[in-house]
């Protein structure tokens, strides 16, 4: 299992198959152990690279203010040690704003981008706002993490035949540093690249779960901001669509990545 070195942090990626680069960037709370109906398929296409974000998963776990930028700039060292050629980057989440803030930073090295169930910007505007914010804030704390473990497992996982999902997404939470996790949380609030949108020219594919935290009419806002994007809608899928609609969420992003490459090829 390989590790490298960045800015006094120690990173766990792993390697599997060949060809162009595919880069998988987990949630918050996560590891990349969530992709792991996504390996088996995309590695027989795509040199696949999944990495456990600074905090998460087997990475080290610093104690201090973690950020998006930092998480990207974790990423783009992982690139450059690896010695990469511009890779497609897949997002879920939190991966999504850490891939949004790369390729806004350094475009030469995103082939392609793929945003699932997440946001170009966290930012607290209104009253209601403030209020969930709080509301998620105060509970992350007070919480354990295997109390919040289980009741994620249950929202993200409602389904009587979804019990393995649900069991195995309780455990991995709980797993969790608790101060690296709320590191991670606070990181995110009041992130965002919104306003640089225009700039990231390469092909985007926005999904989003029907049933995600955030309205499909959000993300649909944020598309008409990218030059090269579109927009598919998941069905009968929650936050955490590579888990609960494996099959369709790998076709779709394989048909993706199928046409960026002929599209590369014929130019």
């Amino acid at each position: 299992m390989p590790w490298f070195d960045h800015d006094d942090c120690s990173l766990h990626y792993e390697e599997y198959g060949h060809g162009t680069p595919l880069i998988l960037i987990h949630g918050l709370g996560s590891s990349s152990q969530d992709w792991e109906l996504q390996l088996p398929v995309l590695s027989r296409h795509y040199r696949l690279i999944v990495v456990d974000v600074r905090g998460h998963g087997r990475s080290d776990k610093p104690r201090e203010r973690y950020s998006i930028p930092g998480f990207s700039a974790d990423l783009s060292a992982l690139i450059e040690h690896l010695d990469l050629p511009p890779a497609h980057v897949v997002g879920l989440s939190m991966g999504g704003m850490i891939a949004f803030q790369l390729a806004v930073d350094e475009p030469g090295s995103v082939r392609s981008l793929c945003i699932v169930n997440s946001a170009p910007e966290v930012k607290v505007r209104s009253a209601n706002d403030y209020w969930q914010w709080t509301k998620r804030w105060t509970l992350a704390r007070v919480l354990s993490l295997n109390t919040i473990g289980k009741a994620l497992g249950n929202r993200l996982f409602p389904k009587p035949q979804q019990a393995d999902l649900r069991r195995k997404m309780a455990e991995r939470w709980a797993k969790n540093d608790k101060r690296a996790y709320l590191a991670s949380f606070d990181a995110i609030v009041g992130w965002g690249v919104q306003e640089r949108l225009s700039s990231i020219a390469c092909p985007t594919l926005v999904i989003s779960a029907d049933h995600d935290y955030t309205p499909v009419a959000q993300k649909q806002i944020y598309v008409k901001l990218l030059p090269d994007a579109r927009l598919v809608v998941i069905e009968d899928s929650r936050h955490a669509t590579p888990l609960d609609q494996p099959e369709v969420f790998n076709a779709t992003l394989l048909e993706f990545l199928k046409t960026v490459d002929t599209t590369a090829q014929d130019h």
